[in-house]
């Protein structure tokens, strides 16, 4: 077994994919962006370079954090990797397929097919996300609020939480003030997004998705955003000034001091944390 997590924060343009491998091989995937900036791809599917690049045949997890078209927009090639286990928000046929645009019907007709024949309980399995031990020690933790109303999908999106090492990385959807709000008050939440080491701001960096509360809480030390390029309600520099700071490399070798990075200047951004041969934790953040 490898002592160590691996993670990928694509380039998806305006949309959010985050790849995890765990300590025992096992392959997790949250939301299905597609397209890349920085290789003027708007075809690229991260799915399909899992598949043929990395050479991963089947995904043990996938988490869908809502059903909005820039988090599932590679669901045509969801199929191809025959995951195991799949995590939604529990929203009906009808809600999901509302005012769904004519040039995007097959995409989310395919989310709901989908949605519908992932209905067989896996908890206590093998392939129970919960249990830490069928991840290598990794240990993986959701969250979603249950009070708001399902009319803004945003505020359904699961947060996730991945732990390992004594490093923590919390990953959000669109999430705005209504489940922050809700989410802030549970001890359980609090406790496990505490003093984390990597954010993915939420709803892409914008203002809408920014929540004083929350990020004090998790009180990063780097802020990564999956965003596009034209964003006229940035929250950028807010997260700057909240995360502690974390060096990150370049493949050429350099590496500075950073507090925010985002997939539309940085591209692709890897993250890697585990156990030295010396028993202590490590963390370790490159971007091209």
């Amino acid at each position: 077994m490898n002592s160590k997590v691996e993670m990928v924060f694509w380039d998806v343009q305006h949309g959010h994919a985050t790849y995890i491998k765990s300590p025992n091989n096992r392959h997790i995937v949250i939301d299905l962006g597609t397209g890349d900036y920085s290789s003027h791809n708007e075809a690229f599917s991260p799915l399909q370079h899992l598949k043929y690049k990395y050479h991963v045949n089947q995904l043990d997890y996938v988490i869908i954090t809502h059903p909005h078209l820039d988090h599932i927009n590679d669901i045509l090639n969801f199929d191809d990797l025959s995951p195991k286990v799949l995590r939604r928000p529990h929203l009906t046929v009808q809600e999901i397929m509302e005012n769904v645009r004519a040039e995007d019907e097959k995409k989310f007709k395919r989310y709901c097919e989908i949605n519908n024949r992932f209905n067989s309980p896996v908890l206590g399995g093998p392939n129970d996300p919960n249990n830490p031990d069928n991840f290598g020690g990794m240990k993986l933790s959701t969250f979603s609020a249950i009070g708001c109303s399902h009319d803004n999908f945003n505020n359904q999106s699961f947060i996730t939480v991945i732990e390992y090492a004594n490093k923590k990385v919390v990953i959000p959807g669109d999430n705005e003030y209504c489940s922050f709000a809700e989410l802030v008050q549970s001890a359980s939440f609090k406790s496990a997004i505490k003093d984390a080491d990597i954010l993915l701001a939420p709803h892409h960096g914008r203002e809408s998705g920014y929540n004083n509360d929350f990020i004090s809480l998790v009180n990063p030390r780097l802020t990564i955003v999956s965003d596009g390029r034209f964003c006229d309600t940035s929250a950028n520099n807010r997260y700057s000034a909240k995360s502690r700071g974390c060096r990150v490399y370049k493949k050429n070798g350099t590496s500075s001091m950073r507090y925010c990075l985002t997939t539309n200047s940085d591209g692709a951004v890897h993250v890697e944390f585990g156990i030295k041969s010396n028993g202590e934790s490590y963390l370790q953040v490159q971007i091209d």
